[in-house]
Order: structure tokens, then C-alpha cells, then sequence
């Protein structure tokens, strides 16, 4: 995002929208942190600036990932999915990509405020590629990575910053408890914050198999989980029971 000098009156109404604080007044007048700002147009979609000096120009390869990682409005070009580009995991009974036995897990890297670089989602991504995981082929963070057995991104994108983005993966669900021990390591170096999420399918007898799972690795489960009922079970058909991501 730029300021068009010739035409701000530096009246400083945009600054409160900036999701990143990434706006400022001063002496120098408006100015953006163009490090801080991750190209998500949230000051210019707001519509307050009464001169129309919010400019959003065409972003060139690295800095145009910002844009599509922020932006809600702008569409993966790899997923079709707007915003941080990837559909639902919480869906499942529409889906069906988690089988019983299997677990899908997501870290919810960045939120406004203090955003994430890459570096960290790829810290988070080697983390738990030391396990025997499933990238989620459909999220986007997926496609930036040179070595998907690793978790290893792009060299010349980790520097780049945007609001958020998610390391989505499936595991067997005897394999969640290390695999949370891990997450909560790398926890210890990464510079913003995240959540987790973990979906899986409610067992024949009413249990919830991945929270016995969570409890083992010492997380606590907050209280905003959902609970789908089914209403789409008749397109989420069982695949091979030993592995659905290779289905």
C-alpha cells in the first residue's frame, strides 16, 4: 500500500484502520511501514479516506504474497479460495477427509495486530514434518514449500509477512501426542502467536477420540469446538481405512 503525497491532506483518518499498525502520523506526515504492512487493503476497503490516497498498485514476486494471504477479498490462484486460501478442515462430515483413526490438525499462525512471517510458518512446518504427517495438498502455505517431506518453504519468501496463515495436516490419531509435544516446542521460537485446531470423527460410542489425545500431551481444549451432526455424511464415503490420503 502507498500514500499518493499530492493528493493526502494528512488528515490521518485511515490510521485506525490499519489491522498491523502499520499507518502513522507524524511531522513527516502519513507515512506506512511498508514492513509492517502485509498488503491487506483493509484501509482502503474501509472507504475513509476523503481523497482517495490509499493506492494499491500492482505487488511483484515475493511481496504480492502478502496480498493474497490478507487480503479476504483476493482468491488464491492455487486454491480458488479467498482470504488465507484454504476451505474449511472443520467440514469433515461433507468432505470425509478424515477417516476414523485419523486426525486433522492446524496452526492458525499470526493475527492482526502482530501478523506472522513465513519464517515461522516454516518453523512450525519442520516441526511437525519430522513426523509421519499429510500436508494439506489444498491450503496454500502448501504450494510455497520446495520440500513438502520437510516442510521447507521457498528461500525467497520468508522474510514476507502477512495477517495470518495455516500449517494444515492429517496424522494418525496414536501419533497426536507427539506430535502436539513438538508443536508445543517450537512454540519457544516463533515470534507471534498461534492456535490450534484439531478435527476427527466422534467415535461409535460418543467419544471424542482426539481430546483423549490432547490430554496426554497436557492441552487443555477450549470450550468454542463444534460438533457437525452428518447432514452431509451421504458424499463423505469411507476410502481405504489405512491410509484416505493416498486414496
Amino acid at each position: 500500500m502507498k500514500i499518493a503525497r499530492d493528493t493526502c491532506i494528512e488528515c490521518q483518518l485511515c490510521i485506525p484502520y490499519c489491522p498491523m499498525n502499520a499507518i502513522h502520523g507524524g511531522r513527516d506526515g502519513v507515512i506506512i511501514d511498508e514492513e509492517e504492512c502485509v498488503e491487506c487493503n483493509i484501509c482502503r476497503h474501509a472507504e475513509v479516506c476523503p481523497t482517495d490516497a490509499l493506492v494499491s498498485g500492482e505487488l511483484k514476486w515475493p511481496r504480492s504474497v502478502r496480498r493474497s494471504f490478507s487480503d479476504p477479498l483476493v482468491t488464491h490462484e492455487d486454491t480458488g479460495v479467498p482470504g488465507r486460501g484454504t476451505e474449511e478442515m472443520k467440514t469433515n462430515e461433507v468432505t470425509g477427509r478424515f477417516q476414523h483413526g485419523w486426525v486433522g490438525l492446524a496452526v492458525e499462525l499470526g493475527r492482526p495486530g502482530i501478523g506472522t512471517t513465513f519464517r515461522d510458518v516454516e518453523r512450525v512446518a519442520q516441526a511437525v514434518a519430522q513426523h509421519d504427517i499429510h500436508f494439506e495438498k489444498h491450503n496454500p502455505v502448501y504450494s510455497l514449500m520446495k520440500d513438502g517431506a520437510r516442510g521447507a518453504l521457498r528461500e525467497d519468501i520468508l522474510q514476507e509477512k502477512v495477517l495470518s496463515a495455516i500449517v494444515e495436516f492429517a496424522a494418525r490419531l496414536d501419533d497426536v501426542p507427539a506430535i502436539l509435544e513438538s508443536i508445543k516446542e517450537v512454540a519457544n521460537h516463533v515470534d507471534t502467536v498461534f492456535s490450534l485446531d484439531m478435527a476427527c470423527r466422534v467415535s461409535p460410542d460418543g467419544s471424542v477420540p482426539a481430546l483423549a489425545r490432547a490430554d496426554e500431551a497436557g492441552f487443555s481444549v477450549s470450550i468454542n469446538g463444534k460438533v457437525n451432526v452428518g447432514l452431509g455424511r451421504p458424499l463423505a464415503t469411507e476410502v481405504r481405512p489405512n491410509d484416505p490420503y493416498l486414496a
